[in-house]
């Protein structure tokens, strides 16, 4: 009996004191390091926190999580800072936070695939070394949490669940950051990958506008610009070439003719046969001719490895899912979606689509152990809270998009404003077309061209996982840093 007393008396202790599993809403941990970048050794101060994102009362309603590297004994004014943002619209900034622009690489090989042990190592080419840098995870992602109010009710998931909502909630975050930080004097950018492509659109012109903060430049690493991607029209269809004959070279699935040559000398011949001859011929849908259906769907197997029957069967549009499914189904592959460079292996080789990423399972596989172990134990930002590394965030308001507008206007206003696109040859889900498309359409009167830049990649979606691109990749955003410093000039036309 006195046994079972005391058992009992063990089990109201500890669940009078355990506690609840919630996020600290408004804190910080910093930690100092070191990195050696181009031979240079670089101190810096990291910082992992959370901010409060507030309702129009003064009231919190979600906590956000960031990281944020500061180099240390550096004056802010000289300093530029990057706010780094990824996509999904429900993906943490775990993917550029620890192998891209951060100062330290997960374990992975030259390829991108993942290695054990886990763990992380140092960046030998973070750009920490001409900029500050802070990751943040959006509403639900990362540690970031949605807060309770006074009676326990959760705020609207629309309020921050949706491409306008989204945009304003985290532009009134970022002057708080800058504020606390003591950053109003530095030259600030913004880098948004996939979906964070369409945020930092809006961001530049929702953060000139409402905040008054004015950037240098925007980069958009891989970007989703829905104006093309759900559009489902001839010029969505026909950007998709370009990439089909890109993974079909990687994959030696083309020609001896083509295979022969380097892709950066095919693309091009490719780029224009899409858009001045297929674009043309399938925006006359079932009115094209047999003649022009039979050329065309000649062309469309001689550039993607396909076979003229498929690429007929799908009245010459043939859907990126199909393709990923199709290329390889005689060797018994399938390929990667963010990047197709990974190969799949399906329970059948008959259906019309891959069972799964192989990518995604692979990247899932590699990022979640050591972004785990490293904010807790080099960091020493410990929490019982998940960090949701893709987090439910549905259902998201895709209504009134007017991103791609907003980056135009916020560049008219500001003549610093500068853009970067980074893009890999074989992401087959934000192709490197649909990016340079993008690119071409935010300004239709050409006066700010020469304020943009493309750069591509022979990699994936992730682009920076691929050792080789890592490098330049990382090289590439210096030149883009420097190149869009003020340098004393005014800002005029």
């Amino acid at each position: 009996m006195s046994r079972l007393l005391c058992a009992m008396c063990c089990l109201l202790f500890s669940i009078a004191f355990s506690q609840n599993r919630e996020i600290v809403v408004d804190t910080t941990i910093t930690s100092n390091h070191s990195v050696t970048v181009n031979g240079k050794s670089i101190p810096y101060q990291a910082t992992a926190g959370t901010q409060p994102v507030w309702n129009d009362k003064g009231e919190p309603i979600a906590t956000l999580f960031y990281t944020y590297y500061k180099k240390s004994n550096s004056q802010a004014k000289d300093r530029p800072i990057v706010f780094s943002f990824n996509g999904g619209p429900g993906s943490a900034s775990v993917w550029m936070h620890i192998a891209y622009t951060g100062p330290v690489l997960l374990n992975i090989d030259d390829e991108g695939y993942p290695v054990q042990p886990y763990g992380i190592k140092d960046n030998p080419y973070s750009i920490i070394d001409v900029a500050d840098i802070v990751f943040v995870d959006p509403v639900n992602t990362g540690y970031s949490r949605m807060l309770p109010d006074k009676e326990g009710k959760m705020p609207e998931k629309d309020v921050f669940y949706g491409i306008n909502a989204d945009i304003k909630y985290l532009a009134e975050w970022m002057n708080t950051f800058v504020s606390r930080n003591n950053r109003w004097e530095s030259p600030k950018y913004i880098i948004g990958e996939s979906y964070g492509g369409t945020r930092v659109m809006g961001l530049a012109n929702e953060l000139q506008n409402t905040q008054f903060m004015y950037l240098n430049g925007v980069i958009m690493v891989s970007p989703a610009d829905y104006k093309v991607l759900y559009s489902g029209n001839p010029i969505s269809e026909a950007l998709h070439l370009p990439y089909y004959t890109a993974t079909a070279w990687h994959h030696k699935q083309l020609s001896s003719e083509l295979q022969n040559k380097d892709l950066l000398d095919i693309l091009p011949e490719v780029e224009n046969y899409a858009i001045n001859t297929l674009l043309p011929v399938i925006s006359k849908g079932g009115f094209a001719t047999a003649e022009e259906k039979q050329a065309v769907a000649k062309k469309m197997a001689y550039y993607s490895g396909l076979s003229e029957t498929v690429i007929l069967r799908s009245n010459l549009r043939v859907p990126t899912n199909f393709f990923w499914k199709e290329l390889l189904r005689d060797q018994g592959y399938t390929v990667g979606r963010l990047d197709s460079r990974y190969l799949g292996l399906d329970k059948d080789d008959a259906s019309d689509s891959p069972d799964f990423n192989a990518e995604l399972s692979s990247w899932l596989h590699s990022f979640t152990p050591p972004i785990n172990y490293y904010i807790r134990e080099h960091l020493q930002f410990k929490t019982d809270v998940t960090y949701n590394m893709l987090a439910d965030v549905s259902p998201w308001d895709r209504r009134n998009d007017n991103t791609r507008e907003g980056l135009r206007l916020a560049m008219a206003q500001n003549p610093y404003l500068k853009v970067l696109f980074q893009s890999g040859y074989y992401d087959g889900a934000t192709t490197y077309f649909n990016a340079k498309y993008t690119m071409w359409q935010i300004d239709p009167s050409g006066k700010m061209k020469d304020r943009f830049t493309f750069k591509g990649y022979k990699s994936g979606h992730m682009m920076y996982l691929r050792n080789e691109d890592l490098i330049q990749a990382n090289n590439d955003l210096r030149e883009f840093i420097k190149n869009s410093m003020a340098n004393g000039k005014a800002a005029k036309y």
